[in-house]
């Protein structure tokens, strides 16, 4: 793939997922990239898939102009973002401008995949804990691989609506209403008595620099998704660590608890390891699973591609229990949690 094809992709795919904006920008770039630059040279090096599954060098780039807009460095570029609607030739000449500019900025900036801690997915999380806890009514110790901020390990904190029905805390930081389809999510509430998550790049949402990083991926004409994000990264008091989730997963699995349900989630992040850690991470997982028992049980909450890559289609809800070895396919989820699709009865 080209870097104009991916830029071509992208642009489809976030208009497919409610962003003219970003489809407006990126298609932008499609037809006038300033070839003759250190950033295009830069993006040029690279190797291997460069579009949304691979190195997502668009979300990069644009997740640094944003970044550019939400502190304030370019007013003028500021000028033509949302709630804004400039022309296409202010649009062109503002951004063109600011890949000048700014482009010592953006190099470095550049230099990392996109982070954006969507933590709308937490719906799904939400129900598939639901389901985990109506099969071990035990507390859990909740492992997160590629957490990026941890978002996503809080979703105790958070609601879930559905059609009126309250799954959740009376008094949460967040209330997510998916467009939902199907049966309910059963009652048994979860209780998490621990967590933890690993990334290649953790990021605390405490600090400014790192917060501005993970809001800078959410899309300019999305504000909706930026308040979650702020209100979500109040409550965040997870740790984090920094390092090669299979590694840190093989020495979590290692400490299994008496009493407690270990349940491992990850959302959007297990397709992007590679493949040899994903084989090595299944079967560090399954031999984990062998060993459980009804007091010591192990849990494997997914939200991700199953290799439809078609945005309509959205992701694989699964979640796999042990002892037992019982796979239940809960459904499929929109990329961004718009909605679910929710497959599983009792």
């Amino acid at each position: 793939m080209s870097l104009l094809d991916a830029f071509r992709q992208q642009a489809d795919s976030c208009a497919a997922l409610d962003s003219p904006f970003m489809g407006r920008l990126l298609g932008m770039l499609a037809d006038h990239w300033p070839e003759q630059t250190a950033l295009a040279r830069k993006f040029a090096a690279f190797e291997g898939d460069i579009g949304p599954a691979g190195h997502s060098l668009p979300l990069r780039l644009a997740g640094g102009l944003h970044a550019l807009v939400l502190s304030r460095r370019d007013a003028e570029l500021g000028a033509v973002y949302p709630p804004n609607d400039p022309s296409d030739s202010a649009l062109r000449d503002t951004v063109l401008a600011a890949l000048a500019t700014h482009e010592t900025f953006l190099m470095s900036w550049t230099d990392s995949p996109p982070q954006t801690n969507e933590v709308r997915r937490s719906a799904a999380l939400i129900a598939g804990a639901h389901v985990a806890a109506a099969h071990f009514d035990l507390p859990i110790i909740l492992s997160e691989l590629g957490a990026s901020g941890g978002l996503n390990l809080m979703w105790d904190h958070y609601a879930l609506e559905i059609n009126g029905n309250r799954f959740g805390p009376q008094m949460p930081v967040i209330t997510l209403a998916p467009e939902w389809t199907g049966p309910l999510p059963p009652p048994h509430q979860p209780r998490v008595a621990t967590r933890a998550g690993v990334d290649l790049n953790p990021l605390d949402p405490r600090r400014g620099d790192h917060l501005l990083r993970l809001t800078a991926y959410l899309w300019p004409d999305q504000p909706a998704r930026l308040a979650l994000t702020r209100a979500a990264a109040s409550v965040m008091t997870a740790p984090i660590d920094k390092g090669d989730a299979i590694d840190w997963l093989s020495a979590r699995l290692a400490r299994a608890s008496q009493g407690h349900l270990h349940l491992i989630q990850h959302t959007i992040a297990w397709q992007y390891f590679p493949a040899a850690a994903r084989a090595h991470g299944t079967a560090l997982i399954e031999a984990a699973g062998a060993q459980a028992t009804r007091d010591r049980p192990l849990g494997w909450l997914s939200m991700e591609s199953d290799g439809d890559t078609a945005v309509s289609k959205g992701a694989a809800l699964t979640l796999r229990v042990w002892p037992g070895d019982l796979t239940l396919p809960l459904g499929r989820a929109d990329f961004h949690g718009r909605w679910i699709d929710w497959q599983h009865k009792g």
